[in-house]
């Protein structure tokens, strides 16, 4: 069997920058041992399948789809890169006709829109809580040392932990950040966390006027460091548009490949991201 693949970096609009997502339309369903094979084959942190509700839909003229996102290990519950690079793979190479695609996932319904050069995914908001920077002590430690702590927020939905570095810090001491995976991992067991965001204040005044700057770290998913994470900015933009009152934000997730994100927290309790693609490959699995 010969199954279609493209690979796209999505979050920017220049090759090898971004986060890489590999997409697979499929004209027909695969076994759950199928999907997770092929996502470790690619070994990228996240392998999309899209695939067609009934076998009369058509990737041009179909507006409905079934999503599932799969890193090397596990299957997740939301992924904003690879629904990005899902949308534009349909739009770019299945021409397909409609304004707005709606995938149907494990997160609900997420659509998504072309606007301009790019698309504009319709995704759910997940507020965090505060806690108390002592529950998480070892995570902390382990994931940015001994550097000063603004504040400690969990996103109980998505299990991701947001730690903010202090104002005082300058931006590279966050992209600097080392952080060892299987330290990280092991300083959580308890299954509360399963992801940690490191984010600080941006530098809006600047150009391009970035409101913040994040990275994100997923050892629990087999991921060491995710390049740009739309779902932590579902985390990040209810956060950061409530410390800076505004609902318009623009984000940089400043991995070594680096991505931006435009943002919009939504009076209805979502959050709008959008983003480009570039793809790198296209090509046939063979299986």
């Amino acid at each position: 069997m010969e199954i279609e693949v493209f690979t796209l970096d999505a979050f920017t609009n220049l090759p090898f920058k971004g986060n890489p997502a590999a997409i697979c339309p499929l004209m027909q369903e695969l076994s759950d041992v199928l999907y997770q094979k092929i996502a470790a084959e690619m070994n990228l942190s996240e392998t999309a399948f899209i695939i067609r509700l009934n076998p009369s839909d058509d990737f041009t003229t179909g507006s409905r789809f079934r999503l599932r996102w799969f890193t090397p290990t596990t299957e997740v519950n939301l992924c904003g890169h690879a629904t990005l690079a899902s949308a534009a793979v349909l739009f770019q190479y299945k021409k397909n006709v409609n304004p707005t695609l709606v995938f149907e996932t494990r997160s609900g319904e997420l659509s998504v829109t072309q606007q301009g050069e790019g698309y504009v995914m319709d995704f759910p908001l997940n507020p965090p809580t505060q806690e108390d920077p002592n529950e998480f002590r070892d995570i902390i430690k382990a994931a940015v040392g001994n550097h000063p702590v603004q504040g400690v927020y969990l996103s109980s939905n998505t299990k991701k932990l947001l730690i903010r570095l202090a104002d005082s810090c300058d931006r590279s001491l966050l992209t600097s950040l080392k952080v060892d995976p299987a330290v990280l991992q092991s300083s959580e067991r308890s299954g509360r966390v399963k992801g940690v965001i490191v984010t600080m204040k941006g530098s809006p005044d600047c150009q391009p006027g970035y409101d913040f700057y994040s990275r994100y770290f997923a050892p629990w998913f087999g991921i060491t460091e995710d390049p740009v994470t739309g779902s932590a900015h579902t985390v990040l933009g209810s956060y950061w548009s409530k410390e800076l009152g505004k609902n318009k934000m623009l984000a940089y997730q400043c991995s070594s490949r680096g991505g931006e994100l435009e943002l919009e927290v939504r009076d209805d309790g979502r959050i709008n991201i959008g983003g480009q693609t570039v793809t790198v490959l296209q090509g046939k699995l063979i299986v």
